[in-house]
């Protein structure tokens, strides 16, 4: 085994000419192997058990880790079979094994020999401690759970502007309703600091005038990665929220403290997004269910106050006095003269009656027909002047960066960058060549 360099051969940091070696990856990683196998060799390590997995092999691959450093550990299939008790996540163990260098991927790790419990995970311990705490203090009660809002036209969200789970969020909320307003308040979502951080946004927001939900997570990871969100002060930030918060970390399996306190609890930030609007075609869709019911309901009152009229009609032919005179017409010829008379006037007068009734019946009704349909349009008109579409027909157009993000000024922009702009019909993408801050300026003034 060749030597490493001794410190006489160093030169002003450097190694000199004449006694320089050049080793290959493979000989440094094999060199680096083989003093930590001999210097260090076989010990007693205690950590907590994160990131678990147990493949189609039979062996089992996890990280042993503490407060503050991690270390890889392979407890291959014959031993594992050994392991009485069942190993999972946060489980608190000590393990007996051989420090090596995985070569290939150049990283060392311990393999297992013999393992043991040493008690519940430090994180398990104070995620099941805060739960306990919170819960006693009915931040869990659903009494002080806060509902969505029915259509929601300005929400924010917190979580990494840089991940899968904003992307997410707004695929599914611009393909959903490309008119609403989203303020993203950018944070951590893992790491020393996070927690307070993602604690400001959330006040932050609350402060922010006009938004009527938050969405506040991230996308899946490990127990470590989810910490913050484990956190009191994220829990507190969240029970304080005027807002509604819909809790939206990690994958379906993943359960934090933040989901327990949180109005609402999505699976997935795409599941988030989709609770916060809903369908703009199924708005539409129950609208005009809602003016099918209408046009129906009044026609059966207008069917029904025509037989009414009818009926009256009726009544009112059976009980007409001409018939009763007719018998005695001979011998009353003189005084039938003055009764038909009276008969005609009276008769005159109820038939004006029912003819003035039936006017004011058919102009109640027609009334009533204007002032329902002129709801009708009213609700259309409305939800219209949500469409985007109808604003693109008028001659504007959206633009958004290569990352689906609405370009509002010229600040972030700069020659040779690719745009998309969305018009009425179709979009088109092009490539900025001048940037003209002139009209910007003028309308600051």
């Amino acid at each position: 085994m060749k030597p490493f360099p001794s410190e006489k051969n160093l030169i002003d940091g450097g190694i000199s000419e004449p006694s320089r070696t050049v080793y290959t990856v493979s000989d440094l990683t094999r060199r680096i192997r083989a003093v930590i196998e001999e210097d260090v060799g076989a010990v007693w390590v205690e950590g907590e058990i994160s990131n678990l997995s147990r493949p189609a092999s039979g062996h089992v691959y996890f990280t042993l880790k503490d407060a503050s450093s991690q270390l890889g550990a392979v407890l291959f299939r014959r031993e594992a079979q050994t392991v009485n008790t069942p190993l999972r996540e946060g489980m608190q163990v000590r393990i007996f094994g051989s420090l090596t260098v995985y070569e290939r991927a150049g990283r060392y790790q311990i393999i297992v020999r013999r393992i043991e419990d040493s008690g519940v995970g430090v994180l398990r311990a104070a995620f099941e401690a805060l739960k306990k705490k919170l819960q006693g203090e009915g931040l869990f009660e659903s009494e002080r759970k806060k509902p969505l809002p029915l259509l929601v036209r300005h929400v924010g969200v917190v979580t990494s502007p840089t991940g899968a789970a904003i992307r997410d969020i707004l695929n599914v909320l611009t393909r959903r309703f490309p008119n609403i307003r989203v303020t993203l308040a950018p944070v951590p979502v893992q790491g020393e600091g996070a927690a307070q951080r993602i604690a400001d946004a959330i006040d932050n927001l609350n402060a922010l005038p006009g938004v009527e939900a938050l969405i506040v997570g991230r996308g899946g990871g490990s127990v470590e990665d989810l910490q913050p969100f484990n956190e009191e002060t994220v829990a507190r930030a969240i029970a304080r929220s005027r807002i509604p918060v819909i809790s939206a970390v990690g994958h379906e399996v993943d359960i934090t403290i933040s989901d327990f306190v949180a109005d609402v609890r999505a699976p997935t930030p795409s599941a988030a997004a989709e609770l916060v609007v809903a369908r703009k075609d199924a708005l539409t869709e129950t609208l005009d269910t809602m003016a099918q019911r209408l046009i129906r309901s009044l026609r059966e009152a207008a069917l029904q106050a025509h037989n009414r009229m009818l009926r009256i009609r009726e009544r009112l032919a059976v009980q007409d006095p001409r018939r009763r005179l007719e018998t005695g017409r001979n011998r009353l010829s003189h005084a039938r003269l003055r009764l038909d008379h009276g008969v005609e006037r009276a008769v005159s007068q109820k038939a004006q009656r029912l003819d003035d009734a039936a006017a004011s019946l058919s102009y109640a009704i027609e009334k009533r027909m204007r002032d329902r349909r002129q709801r009708l349009e009213t609700g259309r008109a409305r939800l219209l002047a949500y469409d985007p579409m109808a604003v693109l027909r008028r001659g504007y157009s959206l633009t958004t960066d290569t990352q689906n993000r609405i370009l509002r000024s010229t600040d972030n922009l700069q020659p040779g960058r690719l745009v998309r702009t969305r018009l009425a019909q179709g979009a088109f993408e092009a490539e900025v060549t001048t940037i003209d801050n002139h009209e910007k300026n003028e309308t600051n003034r």
